[in-house]
């Protein structure tokens, strides 16, 4: 049933063995050591086109890929009856919830962003190091893009998600007021909007590697 959803990971690491040698092999990252890891993802707000700025603690970062432990959207009253308590061992939130693309609820991001540096790529033909700075005295994190790269660049557009909160004091912000028939989604297209709920549009970046710094 998960077969849209596999697909386009399977495709992109499959991909991202050539992208990534031909990536590597070039004189641009040809002294660059990077520690290669299992992948994981960004859910970004910033503008498309920029390459740097402020906000990322209201970035997220999915350590694990939140595809393959989500709930289908036609199961949510099953998650109600197991007391939001997800197969995979993650709890649902009503009042923050999450959809990806095929309509799965996902396993919210850890917030706020991590402070470091991460290799990102859309999983095509960009790739950059993201350096995402410690929080300020005001708690916000500055962050930068390498190599002239945007936002846009690196975001992995058949990646969407979502994040549904409460209109103003509605209790009527559920998953059951979703529209199944939606999904999944075409190229292009976004999560739709759900009855009683705020709707917040994230970007994906994929990270597959950290920098190995030198001794």
């Amino acid at each position: 049933m998960q077969k849209p959803y596999r697909l386009t990971r399977r495709q992109w690491l499959v991909s991202s063995l050539g992208l990534m040698a031909t990536v590597l092999s070039s004189p641009l990252f040809a002294q660059t050591q990077i520690r290669r890891i299992a992948p994981q993802y960004i859910a970004t707000l910033a503008p498309s086109g920029a390459k740097s700025g402020t906000g990322a603690e209201t970035w997220g970062l999915w350590r694990v890929d939140p595809g393959p432990i989500g709930v289908w959207l036609r199961f949510y009253q099953l998650l109600q009856k197991a007391g939001n308590l997800a197969p995979a061992g993650w709890r649902f939130d009503i009042n923050d919830w999450w959809l990806d693309e095929n309509g799965l609820i996902m396993k919210a991001p850890e917030f706020p962003m991590p402070a470091g540096n991460y290799y990102v790529t859309n999983g095509e033909d960009h790739i950059s190091l993201l350096t995402v700075k410690k929080p300020d005295a005001n708690g916000e994190q500055a962050w930068s893009l390498s190599d002239e790269k945007t936002i846009g660049n690196v975001t992995h557009g058949p990646c969407r998600s979502a994040r549904y909160t409460p209109e103003g004091d509605s209790a009527t912000c559920s998953p059951a007021n979703a529209n199944r028939d939606a999904f999944p989604l075409k190229p292009g297209e976004i999560p739709p909007p759900v009855d009683g709920c705020n709707r917040k549009q994230y970007a994906v970046l994929i990270v597959f590697g950290l920098p190995i710094e030198s001794a």
